[in-house]
Formats: structure tokens, sequence, C-alpha cells
């Protein structure tokens, strides 16, 4: 059978046909729309913005210009960087009379009209200059299609100087260019933002360029500026290629060379449309329209990072990972659908951590940026192990882990392992900002560094990881029920005020992205010590009911944009939170869990651009969803043990290896049938509020009855 081009793209494009790229591109979603494939290097899309907090992504959907096209972005961090590589179509007589300054950048905007995205896809009109520009993705590579409609010279734009973080004058430390005639452009750049990198570039054009120019540089500039004109027609296509590589200028070249030989746009578009479809089949739902956009758009932004940014041709070697987020359920999460990719996460982590001494933190580009607390790539190497998923060289593994939560590592700056084992807790005297947040997350690294001990016959390495995974104990106030910060003497912290907000270790404070109120709640491993210090479970589930019945008010800190999503002080704009509903189902009150939860997947998982409430995080905010659509969260997410909750999707079935498949049905599931009466696994009534990860992946079929009342 023959299939025409757009008949192609439609059959290939049956699921992605659900994913709204759009979906947090508003408020603090930080997400962009631009054409990547899954887990690719490239991610070239248009920025609207840069250098402040509403643009980490490059794009904001409310704004009314595009400034220009970058090949390499964040998706949904609090923090930006990348922006590599800005190109703007354009027609003008002087180009340099276009040039407009936005937040110290100059570059060339545009109106946008009629944008439209779909999986590896993107499309704009730029209504100043008459220009439709499209752009399809491969994996370290971008083409892009631009016609021009206008009566001036076409022109484009070739800028290394920009960068979405931050002050971009003095971000790029050194560029090098070469001029490879007519026909395109190649450099080499370094540059210095939230990490210090390198990075190189190549660029090819369909049609040659018949002069170009070197913009000139203001002063504190190190990037350039190049504007190519061609001698086109009105309504002519100009394509171009863009190959990048962590590594140099050749290097980008062989990737642009390789993975986009041709001229061929269309067929780079279907092949990213496929590899999306390949990666959507592996979890397909049931349910209306709103369903189905909701829960292939989470699977989508799942899979835009971590990022491959080896070169073509090379053993894989993967990046961006916001662990502090994304250990919680996106981890997890892969070790389910995406088995292979989790195993070569993990050699990733592994690899760098041999290279810096100590495990990845929060790894950009191959680079340790040392955000965030805790060192939670240790979960996600110990539950892919744990799980059978990774299988390398477990001992090796292990000496990284204990290396990394033993050790002093010169430079590491949210470490002081000495003064953990000396009270017990981190003194708010000593350590000026964070010091219960760092405690609790700590303590839970420790917790999965005792299991892998444990596991390979090291007890007494065991005996000290788990000794000191109990000190969230020495941070919780018994005459309180809550987290409380503690000094050098001792002494709780006084005046307490629970809704106090922190974040920053240079800011005097007791936590990171919460208060007492969101991180109380933070002890991942020992669920069943929180109830007894709490009083019991009766008194836990009262304490927990109070949570979401506090005023959502936000206080001291001036930067609270984190902290979004209220339900009372339960903030699901941020991860410290998003266990905390499962805890019901553990205390015996899963009614009160299917309650939470429905609220929660209704009032903050929409359609549209404002759909999400916080920062999406490198997939963290989906993963959350998907699991919670599904029944079940991995509470303790190292380890392989779910927490049943209530299914928000009539069905969904995964694609598991070796051609298994793992059904989830919610049956008479409704706006009103929110409560789980009853679970079945294959049939046997499913007691204790858990499942397995063994149970999932020998494949089979999991039935949650639902009912309008609680059982």
């Amino acid at each position: 059978m023959t299939f025409t081009l757009p008949l192609l793209l439609a059959v290939q494009a049956q699921l992605a046909g659900h994913v709204d790229p759009f979906i947090g591109t508003a408020a603090s979603g930080h997400t962009f729309p631009g054409a990547c494939v899954p887990f690719g290097l490239v991610q070239a899309s248009p920025d609207t913005g840069h250098g402040d907090w509403d643009h980490c992504s490059g794009y904001s959907s409310g704004d009314a210009c595009v400034w220009g096209f970058s090949q390499t972005h964040l998706s949904g961090t609090g923090c930006s960087d990348l922006g590599d590589l800005l190109i703007q179509p354009f027609a003008a007589d002087r180009p340099s009379d276009l040039l407009e300054e936005l937040s110290g950048c100059l570059a060339i905007p545009s109106p946008k009209a009629d944008e439209s995205a779909s999986p590896g896809y993107y499309a704009v009109t730029l209504s100043a200059f008459s220009v439709r520009a499209e752009v399809a993705a491969s994996g370290r590579s971008a083409i892009y299609r631009f016609k021009y409609d206008g009566d001036k010279p076409p022109k484009l734009l070739v800028d290394t100087q920009w960068g979405i973080g931050g002050d971009a004058t003095n971000q790029i430390k050194s560029c090098d260019i070469a001029y490879l005639g007519p026909e395109g452009i190649d450099g080499d750049v370094v540059r210095s933002c939230w990490v210090d990198r390198r990075y190189g570039f190549s660029v090819a054009f369909s049609h040659p360029a018949v002069h170009v120019e070197r913009l000139p540089s203001r002063e504190g500039e190190k990037g350039a500026r190049h504007v190519f004109s061609f001698n086109m027609a009105k309504g002519d296509t100009l394509l171009v290629k863009v190959g990048i590589s962590a590594k140099d200028s050749a290097a980008a070249r062989r990737n642009r060379e390789a993975e986009i030989p041709g001229w061929d746009f269309d067929a780079v578009r279907s092949a990213a449309s496929a590899k999306w479809e390949d990666f959507l089949s592996r979890a397909t739902v049931e349910g209306d329209d709103a369903t189905k956009k909701v829960w292939y758009t989470a699977l989508y932004h799942l899979a835009i990072q971590p990022n491959d940014i080896s070169d073509f041709g090379e053993e894989p070697f993967y990046s961006t990972f916001s662990c502090w987020d994304t250990f919680r359920a996106a981890g997890p999460m892969y070790t389910l659908i995406a088995p292979e990719k989790a195993s070569q996460f993990v050699s990733s982590m592994l690899e760098q951590g041999r290279r810096t001494g100590y495990l990845p933190i929060w790894a950009l580009w191959g680079e340790e940026n040392q955000c965030m607390i805790g060192t939670h790539s240790i979960p996600m190497i110990v539950d892919a192990w744990l799980k059978g998923v990774w299988k390398g060289d477990a001992e090796d593994a292990y000496s990284l882990v204990k290396e990394t939560l033993a050790y002093p590592h010169p430079g590491r700056r949210k470490e002081d392992w000495h003064l953990c084992e000396a009270f017990g807790y981190y003194p708010f005297d000593i350590v000026k900002g964070e010091s219960v947040s760092r405690t609790l997350e700590c303590c839970y690294d420790d917790a999965c560094a005792a299991r892998m001990a444990a596991a390979l016959g090291k007890m007494e390495d065991a005996s000290f990881f788990i000794e000191r995974s109990w000190n969230w104990r020495n941070v919780f106030d018994p005459s309180l029920g809550m987290v409380r910060g503690r000094d050098s003497r001792h002494a709780w912290r006084t005046p307490y005020d629970p809704y106090a907000l922190g974040h920053d270790h240079e800011r005097e404070n007791d936590f990171t992205e919460g208060n007492a109120f969101q991180y109380t709640w933070h002890v991942l491993h020992d669920p069943e010590g929180l109830f007894e210090a709490m009083g019991g479970r009766s008194t836990f589930i009262a304490r927990l009911d109070s949570l979401f019945g506090e005023p959502e008010k936000i206080d001291g800190l001036d930067r609270a944009v984190d902290v979004t999503g209220l339900v009372g002080q339960y903030a699901h704009g941020n991860e410290p939170s998003h266990h905390v509903i499962y805890l019901y189902t553990l205390a015996g009150a899963p009614a009160k869990a299917a309650e939470r939860l429905r609220e929660v997947c209704t009032r903050f998982y929409r359609t549209g651009p404002d759909g999400l409430c916080g920062n999406e995080d490198c997939g963290q905010m989906s993963a959350w969803y998907l699991f919670t659509a599904m029944g079940f969260y991995p509470l303790d997410p190292c380890g392989g043990e779910y927490v049943l909750g209530a299914p928000q999707a009539p069905s969904v079935t995964l694609k598991l290896a070796g051609g298994k498949t793992f059904t989830v049905e919610a049956r008479n599931l409704s706006p009103e049938n929110k409560y789980v009466k009853s679970v079945t696994l294959d049939g046997k009534r499913v007691d204790g509020g858990k499942i397995r990860h063994a149970d999932i992946v020998r494949g089979g079929k999991l039935v949650f009855e639902m009912a309008a009342a609680e059982p």
C-alpha cells in the first residue's frame, strides 16, 4: 500500500494528534512549543523573551513577538539557560535599523500569528516580514522552512550572542566563526550561565547567500551577529539546516550531515512524528478528548528530557537531570514505560559521578550546577538497580553512592556531612539556609543507600546509612506535630511561623521552596514512623485534613513563585507536596485520598496554555499525573512499590518489555464515581493499599471498581 505524505503524516500522528505543546506555556508552566524528538539534544523553538522568571524556557504564550528561534531549551525549569544560536528570518533593506533591545540583548522582533505545533514540528507567521516559518527536528539537528512573501529583500540573522538565561551580554566567553562561503556558517562558542559549557554549530542554506554582514558588537559582547542576504523572488522558500554538538563545530557538521543529509523538510517532520508516535504508544489511554489531550501531552513532556548530548554514532550520554524534582515520579515512570532509557540514564549519571567525584545533583550539558539539595540521582540509580532495569556493575555503582554520601567534596556547597553526623541534623545557626529541608532530603538518600548496601551484603554500611536516615526525627517537634529548625545547642527556632517560606542557602530560612506545612510530611522512607510521631493514624489523618484546610497564604519570602497550586497549604505546583495525598491511603483513609486526587487533577491539569499550576520541572508534574490517572503512585520512589489512589482515566494500557501489556481499568468511573469500591489484580483482591513494580511488569490487569460513595 502506498501513502501520500499528508496521509502518511495523519496515520503516524494518531496519538501525537492529541498532544498540545502549548499546554504549560503560560502562567508558571515554563514549557516551550518548539520542535524536538524524544530525549533529543536539539529543541528548536521560538523565543519570545529571555532573562527573567517568565521566560525560563524562552517562551511565554502571552507575548506578542517572536525574537528568533534558538536551538536548545529547558522544559519547565525554574532557572534559565541555553537558547543557543538564535536565527531569525526577516525582510529589510537595512538590518541594523530593525535591531531592538530586550533585557540587554539585541534581536529582531516580529509579531506572531497563526501559530501551530505538534510533536516534532512548529510553525508561525512572522507578520512584520510576511514570512511563514516552520521547523522540524531530529536528535541533534533541525531544519527550517522560511517562505518569504514580502516585498523587501529576504535575509536571515544568525546570532551567537543571544541566550535565554540572565544577562546575555557577559555570558559568551569566546566565539570562533568559520564561513562556509555562500552555503553556510560554522562556529564554536564557550558560554557561562547556569553551567560553564561549550557548543559547536553548523548552519547550511538551500540557497546560496549573496552577501553576509557582521553587525557591530557592543561593549562586553564576544558573540557575533551575522546577517545573510539571499537573491530570492517573492514567495520563494529558504531551507536552513542547523546541527548542534556539545563538543565542537566539526561534530555539529557531522551531526547535521548524518541526520539530515538532504533538503526534504517533510521527511524530517514525518520521521519526528513517527518517533513520537512510537513513544506515545507505550502508554495508551481511553477517555474523552480532554483526558487524551492531558494524558498524551504529559507523556510528551516526560520525554523532552533527559537529553542525549552525545554526537551521532557515539554511545548515548544523557544530561538535563533535574534530580530534586524528577526522582519522585519521573524516574519511576521511566523504569516502567522506557526501561531501556532508564538504564542509559543511570549509566550517564554514574559516568558523570566518576568525572566529578560525586553523583549528580542537577546535571546540565554534562556539567553539575549544584542547584537544589540532596543527591537525588541516588534514589534513581538504586531504584533502577533493585528493579533489574539497570544491570551494570553494582559494586562500582555502590562505591560512587558511598563516596557521594560519606565523604567531603571540595566545592560542593550543600553537603557538610560532618554537621549531619555531629548533630543529627543541620543546625540553622551554622547552615544559614534550608536546614530542615536538607536534613529531610538527605535522610531519604541515606535510606536508599542503605537498601543498596544491604542488598550487596554490606551490613555495616547499611547500618550506618539506616541510622542516619532516621535523622528526620531530630527536626520533628512533637509538641507541634511539625518539623522545625534547630540550632547547634539543640534549641528549636523561636519564634516559629509554620507559614514562613524558605528558599536559597544564602538567606536565613529552614526550607527549600516551601514551609513547615509542606515539609512536615517529607518522610518518604518511614511513613509508619511519621504516623507514630504524630500520635497514631487517627491523629495523623486529622493533621492531614488540617493541611488542606489552612489559609492559602504565602509569607516570608520575596521569591514565592515556586509555591503554587495551593489547596490550603498543600502546594501541588511544587514537588515536596507530590506524595502527600497518598499518605491518606497508608494511614487508612483512602476515600479522602480519592477526594483530593480528583480535586488536584480537575483544578491543576487542564487543557490550554495555563493548564499546569506550576513549573513542569523536566517531566515531574507530568509523571505525577500519569501515575495518578492510572490509580497508583510511587510514594517511596525507590524500591518498586506503588501506593493505590483513585484512577482518573477509564482505561490505560502499558506496553511492556517482551511483548507484554499491563492494563488498568476503572469501571464505572464518572465525575460522581470518584471513590474506589474495590481493587483486583488479575482477578485477585488487592489489600493493603499497595501494588509492586513486579506485579506490573509481568503483565496483567488491574481493575478498580468505582462508586459514588465511600465504601
